[in-house]
C-alpha cells in the first residue's frame, strides 16, 4: 500500500505540474486530458475542458507520487463539491491488484458516516477506485489498480 497527496486545481495542473517537476525533477508518470475520456460516459465538455488535466502524476521518490487534476464546473455539479482552495486536498491510497478486499474493507471503514463522494467501483483506467469525505471532513481516494482483464 502507498499513501500519496492528490491535489485539485481549476484549470492551472498543467503549470502547477511543469513548475514542480522543474523543482522536484524526473518524468510525469501518467497525464490523461478531459478529452481522453471514453465516449459512452456521456459527458460533454467544451474544447477547453477537454485539454484540462483529468489525471497527472509526478513520482517524487521511491516512496510518493506527486497527483493532481483539474476540477470543472460540471464535476463540481455532479459531486456537489464547490471547489475551494485549502479543502483541493485528498489522501490517496493505492493498492495492488491482489489487494482489492483490502482496498473494500479501507474504504468502507473510513468512509463510515463520511460523504461519499464516488462509491467504490471499477472504472475505464482498469482500477476499482472510489472517493469520500470521511466523518472529521478528510478527502480519501482508494484506487487498486486491477490485472488487465
Amino acid at each position: 500500500m502507498q499513501l500519496n497527496h492528490y491535489l485539485n486545481f481549476q484549470g492551472n495542473t498543467e503549470i502547477a505540474f511543469n513548475f514542480y517537476k522543474s523543482v522536484f525533477g524526473g518524468e510525469f508518470l501518467n497525464l490523461m486530458r478531459y478529452g481522453d475520456l471514453p465516449a459512452e460516459d456521456g459527458i460533454q465538455l467544451s474544447e477547453t475542458d477537454k485539454q484540462k488535466i483529468m489525471h497527472i502524476s509526478l513520482p517524487i521518490n521511491e516512496f510518493t507520487t506527486l497527483m493532481a487534476s483539474d476540477v470543472n464546473e460540471q464535476f463540481c455539479a455532479q459531486t456537489n463539491q464547490p471547489f475551494t482552495v485549502g479543502t483541493n486536498h485528498y489522501i490517496s491510497i493505492n493498492l495492488a491488484s491482489s489487494e482489492q478486499d483490502q482496498a473494500k474493507q479501507l474504504f468502507d471503514a473510513l468512509s463510515k458516516d463520511g460523504t461519499i463522494e464516488m462509491p467504490l467501483d471499477k472504472t475505464f483506467w482498469g482500477a476499482l477506485y472510489g472517493a469520500f469525505t470521511d466523518q472529521f471532513g478528510i478527502k480519501w481516494m482508494v484506487n487498486c489498480q486491477l490485472e488487465n482483464e
